[in-house]
C-alpha cells in the first residue's frame, strides 16, 4: 500500500466518521423557488462556507472508494427518500437554496436575511456570466447542481443510508453548487462518465467534490465512473479532497429541521 493510498485511507474515515458518528442532520432537495423567508425572531443568514480542501490528494481518495456496478433504480423516491425541498438545515433561518445562492452569487439583493432576489453568477460549468433576477420566468435559469445527483447516490449506495443521512446527502454544501440552468438539465442524473463540465479548467474540482462526497457518505463508484475520475485527475494529480463542515456539524449536533414555507 502506498503512502499516498494510507492518507486517503485515514482522511477516508475521518470523513466518515464525521458523518456517521453522531446522529445525521436532516435537509433536502429539488429546484428551484421553494423559498420562505424566515420568522422575524429568525438569526440573521450567513453564507455557508465553501469546501475546504483536505491534505490527501482526489485520487487517493478515489483509491479508497469501493468499486461495482450500480444497484438497480427500483423505489427511488426523491422527495420521499431524500426530502423535500427547501429545508432550513442549518438553523440559520434560511432554506438550502437561499444559502447556495448567497455562496455562489456576488452583488446579492435580499429581501429580508435570507430571500436572495438577484445577484450575479460566474457560472463555473459554462464560464458564463449569469444576471440572476428571482421570479416566476428567471429563476429557474439557476438551479443548485446536486454534484453527485441523487439518483446516482441512490444507485451507489445511498439505499443503505437512513433517511436522515440522504436528506444530510441532499442539502451538504460540499454537495452543492449554483449552475446555468440548461447545463444543468443536460447532466441529469449523470456520472463522471456521461458527463462533465464545458469549461474544461473546473473538471479537477468538480470530480475532486464528488469523490469527497461519495467518500464522505460511504457510497461507491461505478467502473466507468472511476475510470473517468481517474482521466480527469491525471492533469491536476495534486488536486485536494475536501471536507464536508456540514456533515461535521450534523454529526455533532443532531438538531432538528425547520421547514421553509413557499413565498
Amino acid at each position: 500500500m502506498t503512502k499516498r493510498t494510507r492518507a486517503g485511507i485515514a482522511v477516508a474515515a475521518a470523513l466518515v466518521a464525521a458523518m456517521f458518528g453522531a446522529s445525521a442532520l436532516a435537509g433536502s432537495g429539488p429546484q428551484p423557488d421553494a423559498a420562505g423567508g424566515p420568522a422575524a425572531s429568525a438569526p440573521v443568514a450567513t453564507r455557508p462556507p465553501s469546501p475546504t480542501p483536505t491534505d490527501s490528494t482526489a485520487l487517493a481518495l478515489l483509491a479508497t472508494l469501493p468499486v461495482k456496478g450500480k444497484a438497480p433504480k427500483t423505489g427511488y423516491d426523491r422527495s420521499g427518500e431524500f426530502g423535500s425541498a427547501w429545508l432550513d438545515v442549518d438553523r440559520n433561518g434560511c432554506d438550502t437554496r437561499n444559502d447556495i445562492l448567497a455562496r455562489d452569487l456576488t452583488a446579492i439583493v435580499r429581501s429580508g436575511p435570507c430571500k436572495v432576489l438577484s445577484g450575479t453568477l460566474a457560472e463555473p460549468y459554462t464560464g458564463t456570466t449569469i444576471v440572476f433576477l428571482r421570479g416566476n420566468t428567471t429563476s429557474s435559469l439557476v438551479q443548485i447542481d446536486h454534484l453527485v445527483a441523487l439518483s446516482n447516490a441512490w444507485q451507489t449506495g445511498a439505499q443503505q443510508l437512513t433517511r436522515e443521512q440522504r436528506v444530510s446527502l441532499a442539502n451538504d454544501p460540499l454537495n452543492l453548487l449554483a449552475a446555468d440552468g440548461r447545463a444543468n438539465a443536460q447532466k441529469g442524473d449523470g456520472d463522471a462518465a456521461t458527463w462533465l463540465p464545458a469549461v474544461k479548467a473546473f473538471r479537477c474540482t468538480y470530480v475532486a467534490r464528488q469523490i469527497s462526497v461519495k467518500v464522505t457518505y460511504r457510497l461507491w463508484v461505478a467502473p466507468a465512473e472511476r475510470d473517468a475520475m481517474a482521466r480527469v485527475l491525471s492533469s491536476c494529480p495534486e488536486q485536494r479532497g475536501m471536507a464536508s463542515a456540514f456533515a461535521a456539524v450534523a454529526g455533532a449536533g443532531g438538531a432538528g429541521i425547520r421547514e421553509q414555507v413557499s413565498s
